[in-house]
């Protein structure tokens, strides 16, 4: 593990780089002793220094759910991140594209908790039953930590990522929310539109074979530290198309069919 005065050292340039849109060179570059429960150390440690400043925890997001993006990651798991209250937006709404470094868009859905789910032992039928609602939503990703090294072009390991809240940046969310036990939720499909072009297709089965599997894991894993989901949180299961890039003046649609729509502009 990375001594406590270096976790709170790398937290802090990720909490400075979020504000200045600043990008960062990979901390595993640099650290290369470095592990996964260090890149979770230093994104508990950044969401300190966001409630220091008066943010709140929302809610959750799940990452790196389909096998293919586990194997290029080299980890057999999905990563997690909180969603803070700041990175929420309306559909239909034009989101600064200032407030990101380089964005790029998922296609989710989201689970909203009316009842708590703490772990060990959670289960899908736990989740079904103590969700709300499963409702549409758009993930913003965003890389404080390059992506891909300037120099090397090498990508950014698994651990940058985590330590870089999993590279939520924003959610927008949208369509017609459901109970959900009324749909089979892996049957859940959704067409991607950037500017009236269909950039991706995707099947909600893709994230963990049910998009509700992802959310018991969570509740799981982060029972550990003492943590549970809460009532009233959104809990982003995982992507189920690849990430599309974005910049300004880009208008990004997502067609759920009978779910509904979710757009918005990059302004």
């Amino acid at each position: 593990m990375l001594p406590d005065a270096l976790v709170a050292d790398l937290a802090r340039r990720l909490y400075q780089a979020r504000k200045s849109r600043t990008q960062l060179r990979h901390f595993s570059k640099e650290h290369p002793q470095m592990t996964i429960e260090d890149g979770y150390a230093i994104q508990r440690e950044w969401v300190r220094l966001e409630l220091a400043d008066g943010r709140t925890i929302k809610g959750r997001k799940i990452g790196l759910t389909s096998r293919a993006m586990q194997q290029a990651s080299q980890i057999t798991e999905p990563d997690y991140a909180p969603l803070m209250d700041d990175m929420f937006f309306e559909s239909g709404a034009d989101i600064p594209v200032e407030r990101f470094i380089s964005p790029r868009v998922e296609v989710e859905l989201a689970f909203v908790l009316g009842a708590p789910l703490r772990g060990p032992g959670v289960t899908l039928i736990d989740v079904l039953r103590a969700s709300a609602y499963v409702t549409p939503a758009l993930e913003i990703i965003d890389a404080r930590i390059e992506q891909f090294d300037r120099d090397t072009r090498a990508p950014r390991k698994v651990f940058d990522t985590i330590a870089d809240f999993a590279a939520s940046a924003g959610v927008v969310l949208g369509g017609r929310p459901v109970p959900p036990d009324t749909l089979d939720l892996r049957w859940v499909g959704a067409l991607l539109y950037k500017n009236a072009v269909i950039e991706e297709t995707g099947l909600a089965a893709a994230v963990l074979n049910h998009p509700g599997a992802g959310i018991a894991w969570l509740a799981n894993k982060i029972a550990r530290y003492d943590e549970q989901l809460n009532a009233g949180d959104v809990v982003l299961a995982g992507s189920f198309t690849r990430p599309t890039n974005a910049s300004r003046g880009d208008v990004l649609h997502a067609d759920f069919g009978p779910l509904g729509n979710i757009s918005f502009r990059f302004a």
